[in-house]
């Protein structure tokens, strides 16, 4: 199904009865566009509000994960994950002192328990020599660092339950399993999480769901970012990590973020995940579909409708939505000039109003463009590609703002 809609520039005016100074022009209000739009999110795979709804409508594990990725079956995994965590981008790693806290040489494959003093509170791995690190200790008394010991390779830090990774802006994140430097790329160290899989979803389905769902929908979540972890593992190849800790791949806040209904979600699927001829899938999600799921590459992501998205109950406030967006925005994004005419002219025909967008043709001052939905999304900031202009019809640009 096609639709083309004309938009129009929706031009606000200076309230009445503003004085403006003598022999100076008034202000000019700035020039808006009105967009209403459906979804927040790519909409590929399960729609983390429409599993909510699902629980809600009395919907079990498996039915909501067949409706979302529909011709998948059940499987299992287990192991460990690396996670690259991305807020630590100083040149070494740094951790608070601890009892028991352990350092391995990764080279030498080597374990020393680093001392303990009253006044040592901090340990860091820093790059040293081409290959190599050095392991210094600070004393809070003397505030001076101490160098402990190099080392040919890299190294980790393990040992604690729970180990306190000390950020650039000095705040401290803590992480269950083990801290390690790697040497991926320049003159500085990335930090890795390295830790179970069970472990780490612990830190990252209280990220990704609300965590006073029902359980079903936080089991669904647990599944679906366990799928999505495993997915990844196994194409990280040579790389010295598996996944990142950003929406870039999916949240993870580590031990500070557990609750206990989602600890509950993963512990009641332990090692559950969704295959497709025996192979782990990429199990997407996004926060609401708009009232439909969007196709992708994999024969189990299709296009259909969503009525549990919006389904009563589930409070979902991307459902839909309406935003405005400066008109000097919206030509910058097709650089055609002032703009004469706005069109939809596809759409995946599909949901409520024709459904996704697919292109939008622009007409200007000095010519005509056409961007994908997906492109003037991100130029626009919209929450979705699924998006209309208010109002439809078409008026004349040109005419004058004011009296």
């Amino acid at each position: 199904m096609r639709r083309a809609i004309l938009v129009v520039l929706v031009l606000a005016t200076l309230p009445s009865g503003l004085a403006a100074a003598r022999d100076a022009e008034p202000p000019q209000a700035q020039a808006t566009t009105t967009i209403s739009g459906r979804g927040f999110g790519h909409g590929r795979g399960m729609s983390q509000y429409g599993a909510q709804g699902a629980a809600i409508a009395g919907k079990n594990l498996q039915q909501i994960l067949d409706f979302y990725y529909p011709g998948t079956a059940v499987g299992k995994a287990t192991g460990n994950l690396r996670i690259r965590l991305t807020a630590d981008f100083t040149d070494g790693v740094r951790v608070v002192a601890a009892n028991n806290l352990r350092l391995r040489d990764l080279k030498a494959g080597k374990v020393y328990t680093l001392p303990k003093a009253s006044t040592r509170n901090q340990w860091s791995i820093d790059p040293y020599g081409e290959h190599g690190t050095r392991v210094s200790s600070f004393d809070a008394k003397k505030r001076t660092w101490t160098v402990w010991r190099t080392l040919k390779g890299m190294a980790q830090f393990e040992g604690p339950g729970v180990i306190a990774l000390i950020l650039p802006t000095g705040r401290q994140a803590t992480y269950r399993g083990i801290i390690r430097a790697t040497d991926t790329a320049g003159s500085h160290l990335d930090t890795v999480n390295v830790l179970s899989l069970e472990t780490y979803l612990r830190g990252v389905v209280p990220r990704e769901a609300v965590v006073t769902w029902r359980p079903t929908a936080l089991q669904a979540q647990a599944v679906a970012a366990r799928t999505y972890a495993v997915y990844h593992r196994k194409r990280a190849g040579n790389r010295a990590y598996d996944l990142c800790d950003t929406i870039a791949c999916q949240v993870y806040g580590g031990y500070a973020d557990e609750e206990p209904s989602t600890n509950a979600a993963v512990t009641a699927t332990g090692g559950q995940i969704r295959l497709y001829r025996n192979t782990p899938i990429i199990a997407e999600f996004s926060s609401s579909n708009g009232g439909a799921t969007e196709a992708g590459d994999a024969p189990y992501q299709l296009v259909k409708t969503d009525s549990w998205d919006a389904y009563p109950g589930n409070r979902n406030p991307n459902a839909s939505w309406t935003v405005t967006r400066p008109t000097a925005q919206l030509q910058a994004a097709f650089g055609v000039g002032a703009i004469r005419s706005l069109r939809v002219i596809a759409r995946t025909g599909v949901g409520p109003g024709g459904g996704r967008v697919l292109k939008v043709e622009a007409v200007g001052a000095s010519g005509k463009k056409v961007l994908t939905g997906d492109q003037l999304r991100g130029k626009l900031s919209l929450r979705s590609a699924w998006f209309s202009f208010v109002p439809p019809q078409p008026i004349a640009l040109d005419m004058p703002t004011t009296p």
